[in-house]
């Protein structure tokens, strides 16, 4: 029953985001300063995240004796590596005042971090993007909510009831409280710094995962080195990001236009999508993506370019099983690297279109 539902989850947010979102005309949401902006909140939630799993970790370590044998057995392998925090621990005050660090923090903060992360990433985009995302809001609580419920369901624990409650209190409070944050610059993106700082994004998302979201917080010695990276490339490809932008070429612009769709139509359908192929409905899910793909180059890229179109493609499929064999870790990792080794690939082959095309028209002469 629950892969059945998340099948028609599926099908239904990927129907609603190629019907509605379609459409586009979001309202402006302009604004300023770092309260309003969705990075800012990002770091909060990460910080309480963390938090979290230090509160856990004392929790575990003094009323359970150090054994979360009655909850690893219940779920799937990977979970409960727990950090050894010496005496802070052993001094902590009324640890028996912390059994609310057990699921059902997490539960209450999951979808305001995936809400926020995809709010940030489309506000790295540009304001059109940003707002048709932010209008969304409500589409995205009500997919990802059902479908954390239905992984609740699939995967019980003493903690469910509680924790489906505290999901579906959250999905009622996160679209109220995104609506009053502020969009980013008007205008398209540079599409290298772009994709470079998504790609530092998900490594840093998945340490996040890892360490704290499946209450692994003894595995953050060996992320530290991964996720300093990844922030250093964060920092550099925002710089990168920030400067002038020069004038694109027709196919870069078809590129750009055609990922700010996906962009778009992916965001509602993002997650039951990704957790179909974990879960059993994985025909779906590759269905729905193909969907939103063609939908996406459908909306955003000129009919006249499509011989490119077939070129850049073709390049790009050869950058993603590159970045697919190269990273390594997790199934995300891998998806993520084989993503950004298809835009990286297919839109240098785009851009040296763009540049022979107008070397080669500057060289026609000039008819009187």
């Amino acid at each position: 029953m629950e892969k059945l539902l998340l099948s028609a989850v599926i099908v239904l947010a990927t129907v609603w985001s190629v019907v509605v979102l379609s459409r586009g005309g979001a309202p402006e949401r302009p604004g300023r300063g770092w309260a309003r902006h969705p990075g800012t909140w990002l770091l909060v939630l990460v910080l309480l995240v963390y938090v979290n799993q230090v509160l856990f970790t004392v929790y575990v370590r003094r009323e359970w004796g150090g054994d979360v044998s009655r909850l690893s057995r219940l779920l799937p392998e990977g979970w409960f590596a727990l950090a050894d925090l010496g005496w802070p621990a052993d001094r902590f005050p009324a640890p028996e005042l912390l059994p609310w660090t057990v699921m059902r923090a997490q539960s209450s903060l999951e979808l305001a971090f995936g809400v926020l992360l995809h709010l940030l990433v489309c506000r790295w985009f540009g304001a059109e993007v940003y707002r048709t995302a932010v209008r969304a809001r409500w589409a995205v609580s009500a997919s990802f909510t059902v479908t954390f419920c239905l992984i609740e369901w699939e995967l019980p624990t003493p903690y469910t009831t509680d924790d489906i409650v505290i999901r579906v209190l959250s999905g009622l409070v996160v679209p109220v409280l995104v609506s009053r944050l502020s969009e980013g610059p008007v205008g398209p993106p540079r599409l290298v710094p772009f994709v470079v700082s998504v790609a530092a994004m998900g490594a840093l998302v998945l340490a996040v995962y890892d360490t704290a979201l499946l209450y692994n917080l003894g595995d953050l010695d060996d992320w530290l080195p991964v996720a300093g990276a990844a922030a250093a490339v964060l920092a550099g490809a925002r710089w990168w990001a920030g400067r002038p932008v020069a004038a694109a070429g027709p196919t870069t612009s078809a590129v750009t236009s055609s990922l700010g769709w996906f962009l778009v139509l992916f965001l509602v359908p993002s997650l039951p999508l990704r957790y179909g192929v974990n879960f059993g409905t994985t025909a779906v899910s590759l269905a729905a993506g193909l969907v939103i793909t063609v939908a996406a180059l459908w909306l955003g890229w000129p009919r006249a370019l499509l011989g490119r179109l077939a070129a850049a493609a073709a390049v790009g499929v050869g950058g993603a099983v590159a970045g697919y064999f190269l990273a390594s870790g997790y199934h995300e990792a891998r998806l993520l690297a084989a993503a950004a080794g298809f835009l990286l690939a297919g839109g240098a082959v785009c851009a040296a279109a763009d540049r022979w095309l107008t070397a080669a028209a500057s060289d026609e002469p000039v008819s009187v």
